[in-house]
């Protein structure tokens, strides 16, 4: 029942309906042409074809029931993704199964053994490895020694005690790493510093260390949030290579068109508990939605028009030397513009230099046609430039702190007019923002690295609102939440244009571009290729500019 990703389905899309939808016709999966009742029998059939059984799993945080009696089965050599808002449980349930969490309640089997797993050291060696969305490299040492971390090889191991087992065999350590580098085709040396790695670079790393390991099972969650659709192409190859071995992969993601790319299975979890299981060609995408948020969602991409008014943000030959080179363009009022192209394009980094955290070595930004020297952040927000991070756990968010401490912590000056905080003042401005964005939240005292990454993220926008806010910069909005709350993101940056600001809007997701943006502008290592109306802008042409096809 194994079967790889071809060609097609990786390199050029698979084809949809006139409404967008992959049909049903290439949803086969490694079913084949099998019709449903077939497929629904395979995935549910018997025991000897599971790799993992879990079943009635319940876990409680202090005030919070995070799931409650889950039943998960992942049959040998597929690919089962699992679906849910932030928040539904999904990554609760991928802790429990890789050691990190203990369970409340409920049983795993795995092989067909049952598991009582201590620690993610217990999970390793049974073969099941996980791949986090949060990533946690240790920047200072090299890529063998992250791959290695915990498992070093040592001198004369398997020979008895010596003093030599004490020493780690650093030469068959990058050995052995260079030789799996070059299988996957990952063009890095194992002597590289993890620090020297994009975020991208970073994630192909955690994946190479995950088959190092020759798993039988491996979790993946949101394994493309931040690589680009080349590496995406690696990865599936990659996927397809491990289901052919017979090694069974849970794949947690937001996106519509990976999920149905590379399902096999699918199965949803909603508010912590298991909602429904099929084979993927069960499934279209407006059901799964609607499954996944327990609603109807009609519109991801709630593009509102708006009569565009004057420029209000123009940057004219930026240059940053070694980064960007000679960048002009305009941002108007009430107008979202796309900025687009590949990762590593350039694109964060002109915004971090409108924004005052990098300096440009030559070209100007300009306000309303007034020149700025916008030379540290501080000096951007008085100014009323705002910037959402793509990196809100890192950059955007004090996540030990509490909502209300997150969303006044860029206004502080306005709730202490004589140096001590009016709190009064900031509760009112704090229950205004959560009312004004829907943030789902117990209380504006809530530590807010317990919300969903959803509601994180309207957080990291709600706190530039209170200021005298004209140009909005969002880096990747809508990068690792769910589908119901990309529609709710969309909505308010629609909100947001109809009074007035003007948005700049980095997306590495073309729907997202070509559904929310007035304008699109591409770039390519450093340069700026092109810029395309709504009318024309289509995947096609984005493409070919951010890949220099065009020329």
């Amino acid at each position: 029942m194994t079967s790889s990703i071809g060609a097609t389905d990786r390199g050029h899309g698979r084809p949809r309906d006139s409404d967008g939808l992959v049909p049903d016709s290439v949803r086969a999966g490694s079913f084949g042409q099998l019709d449903v009742e077939s497929r629904v029998a395979a995935a549910h059939g018997s025991s000897d074809e599971l790799v993992l059984e879990m079943r009635g799993i319940s876990k409680s945080f202090p005030g919070v029931k995070a799931l409650d009696g889950v039943n998960l089965k992942v049959r040998k050599g597929t690919v089962h993704v699992l679906c849910g808002e932030n928040g539904a449980g999904k990554s609760t349930l991928m802790k429990i199964l890789s050691g990190e969490y203990s369970v409340d309640a409920g049983e795993i089997y795995f092989k067909g053994e049952r598991l009582n797993l201590q620690d993610t050291r217990a999970a390793l060696e049974m073969g099941i490895a996980m791949i986090h969305q949060e990533l946690s490299p240790v920047l200072e040492m090299t890529i063998a020694e992250n791959v290695f971390l915990g498992r070093e090889p040592v001198w004369g191991s398997g020979h008895g005690f010596s003093p030599l087992n004490l020493l780690v065999d650093f030469g068959g350590m990058i050995d052995e790493t260079q030789k799996l580098l070059d299988r996957l085709g990952l063009k890095y040396r194992a002597e590289q510093k993890m620090g020297e790695l994009s975020v991208a670079g970073m994630q192909l790393i955690e994946i190479a260390k995950a088959i190092s390991r020759n798993a039988s099972l491996v979790i993946m969650d949101e394994p493309t949030s931040a690589i680009s659709d080349t590496e995406v192409t690696m990865l599936f190859s990659q996927i397809a290579d491990l289901k052919a071995n017979g090694v069974a992969i849970i794949y947690i993601s937001h996106k519509m068109d990976e999920i149905f790319q590379i399902a096999d299975d699918i199965s949803i979890i909603r508010d912590g508990q298991h909602v429904d299981s099929n084979v993927a060609s069960a499934y279209d995408e407006g059901k799964l939605i609607s499954l996944m948020v327990g609603r109807t969602i009609s519109n991801i991409f709630p593009k509102d028009a708006v009569d565009i008014g004057p420029v209000v943000l123009s940057v004219r030959h930026a240059t940053r030397n070694g980064v960007f080179r000679d960048i002009s363009f305009d941002v108007r009022q009430g107008e979202i513009l796309g900025l687009a192209g590949l990762i590593g394009a350039g694109r964060t980094e002109v915004v971090r230099a409108i924004f005052g955290l990098d300096a440009l070595d030559t070209g100007e930004v300009l306000l309303n046609g007034r020149a700025l020297k916008v030379d540290s952040p501080a000096e951007a927000i008085r100014n009323g430039i705002a910037m959402v991070s793509e990196d809100r756990k890192g950059e955007g968010l004090v996540l030990c702190r509490s909502v209300q401490e997150n969303i006044s912590m860029a206004s502080l000056v306005q709730f202490s007019p004589h140096y001590l905080l009016d709190l009064k003042k900031e509760t009112a401005a704090g229950k205004r923002m959560r009312d004004l964005l829907q943030i789902k939240t117990a209380s504006l005292d809530t530590t807010i690295e317990n919300l969903s990454g959803g509601n994180q993220q309207k957080i990291a926008i709600a706190k530039w609102l209170l200021g005298d806010l004209k140009v909005l910069i969002l880096d990747e909005p809508t990068r690792g939440i769910d589908v119901g709350a990309k529609s709710e993101i969309h909505k308010l940056m629609s909100q947001f244009a109809k009074q007035g600001l003007a948005i700049i809007m980095i997306s590495s997701e073309l729907p997202e571009v070509l559904g929310m943006s007035d304008r699109v502008l591409v770039m390519r290592e450093g340069e700026m290729t092109g810029e395309l109306s709504r009318k024309d802008a289509t995947q096609e042409n984005i493409m070919a500019l951010a890949t220099g096809a065009h020329q």
